[in-house]
């Protein structure tokens, strides 16, 4: 039997749609549905919308709408800001900066670049995971044309130096990428006074819907289109636009920034409680990521001995949702690469629990999730050769 009751703790992965964000998009299904490229009344309004969506953007991150270019997600982003870059740049340099603890859809964007020519050096991070800024200056060139950088870490939740990152390439003329996925509706951003040249965001990470996304370009930087065909998106992004997503988008972010301070407060203190209660009555146990600089619902954990899948198992039977890393490798027997990054050994990276709060969180959700939690460490251990082992090493000294 299953439990009827649900916790959601997986925001990283995706959050619910916010039902007035929802009710915002109806109508751009079926009565505004007019083409935004048509001259028509009904194509002229969904046009407006367009528009006002890129305002509500261009407001978020501190740009202007002409800045702003809307696309399918966070992957699209990012593959457009880094091959968009590369090829439009390669006669002044081939070589570009990351981290080693990127998403997926700047790794493997990188890893494609080195196949075509490129130079890629992979920045090591510190055991919290931030990048050291001593790093990134040791290692631009004179061929850097790109320093791509996620503003926080999807898997850990720590907030890299942006501001000083920004500051670095800009003095040294090298554009700067940041994906901020994760970060936006949970830091405050202002791509100008950060000096960020291209930034990459999802709707469906603060309460938007999944398939639209955005990429903020700074004026006067040179980009190649990663699409082509209609003259949509200024020429820049080719493809009917996906009234609806934007129109929820815009909404989303609007509203996310609105709340951003309360709702991080608030949040904040469910994790910070949730944390203490996990290293108080689990023994064996660990923080991962920076104790500080970190997303405000973010809690990444290491329980020793046990699999993070089990784990997540078992939770699950008592309707609890979380994750061992990114949703987007969760197929994954690997050990996460980000937990490597930061030298955790891979016995332990397997151990992992990610749980990420949100909006709908609450303090009986968190006493039930370590009431359970706890259960289920118990039991894994119980079953496992290497607390076995462990124990048998604890009597003996």
């Amino acid at each position: 039997m299953t439990a009827e009751r649900i916790v959601y703790m997986d925001h990283s992965a995706t959050t619910a749609t916010d039902p007035a964000v929802v009710d915002a998009m109806i109508p751009w299904f079926s009565k505004g549905y007019g083409n935004p490229s048509s001259l028509y009344r009904i194509a002229r309004e969904s046009k407006t919308a367009v528009e006002k969506a890129r305002s509500q953007v261009a407001t978020a991150l501190g740009a202007q709408p002409d800045e702003i270019y809307f696309t399918s997600g966070g992957t699209e982003a990012d593959n457009w800001a880094i091959k968009g870059i590369a090829f439009a740049n390669r006669k002044k340099g081939n070589h570009i900066i990351t981290s080693a603890i990127e998403h997926h859809a700047v790794l493997h964007t990188c890893e494609y670049l080195e196949k075509q020519g490129f130079s890629v050096t992979y920045l090591p991070v510190d055991e919290t995971g931030q990048v050291r800024i001593s790093d990134l200056k040791d290692a631009i060139t004179d061929q850097t044309i790109l320093v791509t950088i996620m503003f926080a870490n999807n898997e850990i939740g720590t907030i890299e130096p942006i501001a000083e990152i920004g500051k670095i390439c800009r003095e040294r003329g090298v554009y700067f990428h940041t994906d901020a996925v994760q970060a936006i509706g949970n830091v405050a951003i202002d791509v100008v006074a950060m000096q960020i040249d291209l930034l990459s965001l999802s709707a469906h990470k603060f309460y938007g819907p999944k398939g639209i996304g955005a990429l903020y370009i700074r004026k006067s930087v040179r980009i190649d289109n990663l699409l082509h065909g209609g003259g949509q998106e200024k020429r820049k992004r080719a493809g009917t636009e996906n009234i609806p997503g934007i129109v929820g988008l815009g909404l989303a972010i609007e509203r996310a920034i609105a709340r951003m301070d309360e709702q991080n407060k608030r949040v904040s203190a469910l994790r910070d409680r949730m944390l203490d209660g996990i290293l108080k009555n689990i023994p064996n146990t660990r923080l991962n990521g920076h104790p500080k600089e970190r997303l405000p619902g973010n809690l990444n954990v290491s329980f020793d001995f046990i699999e993070g899948e089990s784990m997540l198992l078992l939770l699950d039977h008592f309707g609890i949702c979380a994750s061992t890393g990114s949703a987007c490798t969760s197929g994954s027997l690997e050990p996460s690469h980000v937990l490597l990054a930061t030298g955790l050994p891979a016995e332990t990276a397997h151990g992992s629990l990610r749980l990420t709060l949100g909006a709908e969180n609450t303090d009986e959700d968190v006493d039930y999730v370590l009431e359970q939690l706890q259960k289920v460490v118990i039991r894994l251990r119980e079953m496992s050769p290497l607390y076995a082992d462990h124990k048998k090493r604890s009597c003996n000294v």
